[in-house]
This record gives C-alpha cells, sequence and structure tokens, in this order.
C-alpha cells in the first residue's frame, strides 16, 4: 500500500470513527484501525461488533493495500502533524508515514483478522433529508432506556405505518415520538441507542439525504463520505400508540423559556427526592405552579402565566420535562394531562405538531 492523501482530510477521517474502536476489548484487534485502498480511495474503519464506522477519503493511490493500525496512537499522532500532504506506505505490516519534517512507522496488524461486518445483498432502502433525520433522532434517542434487562427499550423504532415515518423510544417512564417523513411502505427497525448516538456524532453537518438499507438482521447509514452499519435489536416493540391519551381534561399552553425556567428552579430543590416536582395549574389565575420541598434545605414555589384550560396537580420527574423542552425547537409548547395518574404530553404548541413527549407521573 502507498498513497497520499492531505492532513486535514485524514485526520477528519480518522477523528469521525477512532471513537468506536474498542480499547477494553478482550480482541486486541478491536482497538486498531483499519486502513484499506478502494476505488482510489482510503478507507478508515472501525468496529467494536455491534457497530462498524467507515469513513471514506479522496486519496492519490499508487499501490494497494490494507493494514490495521492502533486507533489512539495514529490518531494522536496524526492531529498533530501540520496541514500537508501526508505519505502513507506499508512494508511488511509497518505504516511508514512521513510529512513534511515529520517520519514515523507504527508497527500494524494483518488486515485478515479484522472483523468486517457481512455486507446487506437483498435489503430494502429508503432515503430521507440529513438534517431532519439527524434532528428527529435527537429528540427522540434521550428517552431510550440504558438498562440492558429489557434490550428492546434500549433502542430506537424506525418504523413505517399508515404512509409515515416514525421515529419512537421508550424506557417505560417516558415516551418520544416524531413524525418523520411519508412512508412509502410499513417496516420497523429496532437500532440501539447507541449506534443512533454515534450516528448523530459523526453525521455533523450533514447536507443531502441519508439512505438507510436494511434487511432482518443489520441496517446500514450511507450519509456524505461516511458509512455507519449496525445490528439490529431482536425482539418485539411494545404497542406504544395504545399508551398515548386522545382526549385531555386538563391544558396548559405557555413559552418554552418560561416553563423552562421555573422547572430549572424548582429541580434545585427537587435533588433529595429524585427530581420530583408538583405541578399546580389554575385555571382561574390563568397560572402554572411548580412546587419541590428539600427536606433538609427548604422548599421553593415557581410560578408562571400560561393559557389554561382546566385544572390539576401532577407529580413528575423535573429531568424528564427539561429533557423534553430542551428537544422541543418551537418557542410555544403545550402540556396536556387528565388525572394525577395519567401521563403527561409535551408538545409544540402548533396546531399539527410531528413531535410528542410522553411522560408517565409519579405517586407521590
Amino acid at each position: 500500500m502507498k498513497l497520499q492523501v492531505t492532513q486535514e482530510n485524514l485526520n477528519k477521517a480518522i477523528s469521525s470513527v477512532a471513537k468506536t474502536a474498542s480499547s477494553r476489548s478482550t480482541l486486541p484487534i478491536l482497538s486498531n484501525l483499519l486502513l484499506k485502498t478502494t476505488n482510489n480511495r482510503l478507507s478508515v474503519i472501525a468496529t467494536n461488533l455491534d457497530i462498524a464506522i467507515t469513513h471514506f477519503v479522496g486519496a492519490k493511490v499508487q499501490k494497494e493495500g490494507s493494514i490495521t493500525v492502533p486507533a489512539r496512537l495514529t490518531q494522536d499522532f496524526i492531529s498533530n502533524l501540520p496541514n500537508d500532504v501526508v505519505e502513507l506506505e506499508l512494508e511488511d505490516k509497518k505504516l511508514h508515514i512521513n510529512s513534511k519534517m515529520y517520519q514515523s512507522v507504527i508497527n500494524g496488524i494483518s488486515s485478515s483478522e479484522f472483523p468486517v461486518m457481512p455486507a446487506i445483498n437483498k435489503g430494502q432502502s429508503l432515503s430521507i433529508n440529513s438534517k431532519k433525520l439527524k434532528t428527529g433522532l435527537s429528540q427522540v434517542v434521550v428517552a431510550a432506556s440504558n438498562d440492558d434487562a429489557r434490550p428492546v427499550l434500549t433502542g430506537v423504532y424506525i418504523n413505517g405505518f399508515n404512509g409515515k415515518i416514525y421515529l419512537v423510544s421508550t424506557d417505560s417512564y417516558r415516551l418520544a415520538e416524531k413524525n418523520l417523513a411519508p412512508a412509502k411502505t410499513d417496516f420497523s427497525l429496532l437500532i440501539p441507542a447507541s449506534a443512533i448516538n454515534e450516528l448523530l456524532r459523526v453525521m455533523g453537518d450533514a447536507e443531502g439525504n441519508t439512505t438507510i438499507t436494511y434487511d432482518d438482521q443489520q441496517v446500514l447509514f450511507k450519509v456524505d463520505e461516511i458509512e455507519l452499519v449496525a445490528r439490529l435489536i431482536d425482539g418485539k416493540y411494545p404497542n406504544y400508540r395504545d399508551l398515548i391519551p386522545k382526549q385531555f381534561e386538563t391544558t396548559i399552553t405557555l413559552p418554552k423559556s418560561e416553563l423552562t425556567n421555573i422547572t430549572k428552579i424548582s429541580a434545585l430543590f427537587a435533588r433529595e427526592s429524585a427530581g420530583s416536582i408538583t405541578i399546580n395549574v389554575d385555571e382561574k389565575k390563568q397560572e402554572i405552579s411548580i412546587h419541590s420541598v428539600a427536606s433538609q434545605l427548604g422548599e421553593n414555589t415557581s410560578s408562571a402565566k400560561a393559557e389554561v384550560k382546566g385544572g390539576g396537580v401532577v407529580t413528575m420527574n423535573s429531568r424528564y420535562l427539561l429533557d423534553a423542552l430542551h428537544v422541543i425547537p418551537e418557542e410555544q409548547v403545550v402540556c396536556k394531562f387528565n388525572g394525577k395518574l395519567d401521563p403527561i404530553v409535551i408538545a409544540s404548541a402548533s396546531k399539527n405538531p410531528d413531535y410528542t413527549h410522553i411522560i408517565m407521573p409519579l405517586k407521590s
């Protein structure tokens, strides 16, 4: 293998994939990057067996070849080189790296030992605007579970249903749903939240469309010069649509900034009670107030004017509410609920919101 590539492009590619390489794995090869020439391009690949990321870089290839090299050392070295042309040359599993006044040799491991994710040969494909996809995934992944005891809930559920593509996640205490785009067919993909977070990281400010190709076991995302392959979670996603209330006794509409501020202040006094805050809705005063108590420190009540229909009291987790408000881009939000033990729905106050966040109340 012998090629020339710019330091800027090589550093960008290595930085985007190196985090996936695992230094804690029992397989030493997983802490390496695979460098391989493909069609006059250099591909930089990392995997942890569940996810594989490939970043393609334009290069002047003089001799084809491949090698794996330690991810951390290679990343640190390339990132500190001057912004100039870098020459890579492989000799007997030793990668020679030359750039201006810098010469280095990194000992590699044969690429034949590097695990490669199986190709998706007979899969289905769809294309989604990259910016819309990134926004939608960012809005729902916050609600995915971290508990491996229920693997199905640790994923983001991408599904086609009744002519629309939905993104969904839930940890059983909260649920986020995004109506993303029109769907030509019904389909179901359950993708690990860890893979979605990696995808969001490498997407950056991607323009154009992202192509999603999938079969029964894997999904492949292609965005710009990057490809990410992930194994699908095996299991059936719960029928979450039955959990979303259709009618509400209480509706509160107010600026997102107002609700965020009073929630943040109340959360300061809710640390002892695992973030528990009590929301009081007063239709007569057209006001919402949030109360929290810290037995050792004191208590707080914060209020804000709102457009209120109905009234009542509900207790919920302040962190969950702040997470929901953080991912709603609109300035006006609406909170809706029925009894104090029924789900609370948070959404944009627009007529047809495409994002819905549901939080289960606390019993105390």
